[in-house]
């Protein structure tokens, strides 16, 4: 069976060309998302009946707190893929992930806290959903000064791909914590396996700001990967040609230097 296909996959040269196509488009179309959904819920969107325009900070908090948990298993799968078939690119891409984690997982915290203060008259509850929130965070930053622990790159690789795996089980309870224990944070507006406890007039937006976050995640995590990419590949000829203006794809590549970029 050709693999040459999956190695490929795993070629940092291969994605950096590739997405140097791909990052203008992915940049307008998350600009023009994140305009919309934000005039559409700041300015257009009715407000609650209960919490009147205090809720609209959802469109916020909620896209920040889907993508810190999305973006946990991005890192996770792409240490294990790192580990179990020895490329470098997933190992990059972990790397990359792990700050935009850590960031979403910050903004999702404060937006809450702010969101807290008139629904709930304090700041912080430590209840089941914030404190393991508030774990997610220390696993971002954990893995982040791994990274940095280490003077070896393939040790510092391996442990912070083991300790992202280890991780994992944290999300599920972030994702029941509300279901599980008594909490004063709501239950979730948006599920799988039911309809939206939210009035279409406030989903639709809600739902528009959703996909402009998960754009703004996959073009942060190109960029990042990109810039990892060039700090362990700077010795190569390919990262020196880019030195010397010779874009991507313009030197011709073999199918053996495909292989080997990904091992």
């Amino acid at each position: 069976m050709n693999w040459q296909w999956f190695h490929r996959l795993g070629s940092p040269r291969w994605f950096f060309e590739k997405t140097d196509r791909w990052l203008p488009w992915l940049t307008a179309v998350t600009l023009i998302l994140l305009l919309v959904g934000t005039v559409w819920g700041l300015l257009f969107a009715p407000p609650d009946y209960q919490q009147g325009n205090s809720y609209r900070i959802i469109y916020i908090h909620v896209p920040a707190a889907f993508l810190a948990l999305a973006g946990y298993y991005v890192m996770a799968i792409s240490g294990a893929i790192g580990i179990i078939w020895k490329m470098k690119l997933p190992y990059m891409m972990m790397a990359a992930a792990a700050p935009i984690g850590a960031a979403l997982t910050f903004v999702s915290l404060v937006t809450g806290a702010i969101w807290g203060k008139p629904t709930w008259g304090t700041w912080w509850e430590w209840d089941a959903r914030i404190t393991s929130m508030l774990i997610l965070f220390f696993l971002y930053i954990g893995i982040m000064a791994l990274q940095n622990a280490f003077r070896n790159q393939d040790s510092a690789d391996k442990a912070c791909a083991i300790l992202a795996l280890v991780g994992t089980v944290n999300i599920p309870i972030i994702y029941k914590s509300v279901d599980w224990w008594n909490t004063l944070h709501q239950p979730a507006t948006l599920k799988l396996t039911s309809a939206p406890t939210i009035h279409a007039t406030m989903l639709y937006p809600l739902l528009t700001m959703v996909v402009a976050f998960y754009c703004l995640y996959a073009l942060a995590l190109f960029r990042y990967t990109r810039v990892e990419i060039l700090r362990r590949e700077r010795r190569t000829r390919w990262v020196a040609d880019l030195a010397l203006g010779i874009r991507p794809g313009d030197r011709p590549r073999t199918q053996k230097q495909d292989t080997e970029a990904s091992e």
